[in-house]
C-alpha cells in the first residue's frame, strides 16, 4: 500500500530547479503522482503529490530540508491519504474572463462555496488586452457539482452571477474522451 507526501516549494527561480527536486523523489525510490509548477512574479512555486513507502517518503522528506539552502527555496511537507473520489459528484469546467479589478475570484469562490461546489483545481492569470491594454482577468476552475443540483438552475444562476459582474462566463461538464 502506498503511502503519500504532499510536497510544496517555494523560493527563487532558476533553472534546475525541478530537476533537483524531481531528482531528489526518483533517488529515494518514490514516484510524483500530480504536480503544479510556476513561476509567480519573479519567484518559482511548486506543489507535488508523491506516493511511496513511508520509510522512502521519511527520507525523502530528511533530503528535501537539506536541499532548501542550496536551491534557495522553503520546502514544507505533509503526509496525506489518496484522495477518495465521491461518485455523486459531477466534474465541471468554469472559464471566466474580465476585466481585472479585486474581488472576482472571491466572488466567483463565495458563489460555488454556497452551493456546495468544490473548486479541485485553479489557474487565474491576468495580462493587458490586444490594442486597448486594458487590465484583464482570466479564470479557469475544474468543480466538483454535486448530483443533488439542479443543472439548468445552478446555470442560469451562474449567467445572473455574470451579468452581475460583468463578467463573460462559461459552466460546462468535463467531457472525457
Amino acid at each position: 500500500m502506498a503511502n503519500y507526501l504532499v510536497i510544496s516549494a517555494i523560493g527563487e527561480d532558476r533553472a534546475g530547479t525541478v530537476e533537483r527536486l524531481s531528482a531528489a523523489v526518483t533517488s529515494h525510490r518514490c514516484n510524483i503522482e500530480d504536480s503544479r509548477m510556476s513561476v509567480l512574479g519573479g519567484s518559482f512555486a511548486l506543489i507535488q503529490l508523491v506516493s511511496g513507502q513511508w520509510n522512502n517518503l521519511a527520507k525523502l522528506e530528511n533530503a528535501l530540508a537539506a536541499l532548501q539552502g542550496p536551491l534557495n527555496l522553503t520546502i514544507t511537507t505533509r503526509n496525506t491519504e489518496h484522495r477518495k473520489s465521491e461518485d455523486r459528484l459531477m466534474p465541471y469546467t468554469l472559464d471566466v474572463v474580465t476585466l481585472d479589478h479585486p474581488g472576482i475570484v472571491n466572488q466567483v469562490a463565495a458563489f460555488l462555496a454556497t452551493r456546495g461546489i468544490n473548486i479541485q483545481d485553479m489557474v487565474t492569470s491576468t495580462y493587458h488586452a490586444a490594442h486597448t491594454a486594458t487590465p484583464m482577468l482570466t479564470i479557469r476552475m475544474t468543480v466538483e457539482v454535486p448530483s443533488s443540483l439542479h443543472i439548468a438552475q445552478l446555470r442560469e444562476e451562474f449567467m445572473d452571477l455574470c451579468d452581475e459582474m460583468n463578467l463573460d462566463g462559461v459552466l460546462e461538464p468535463i467531457k472525457v474522451p
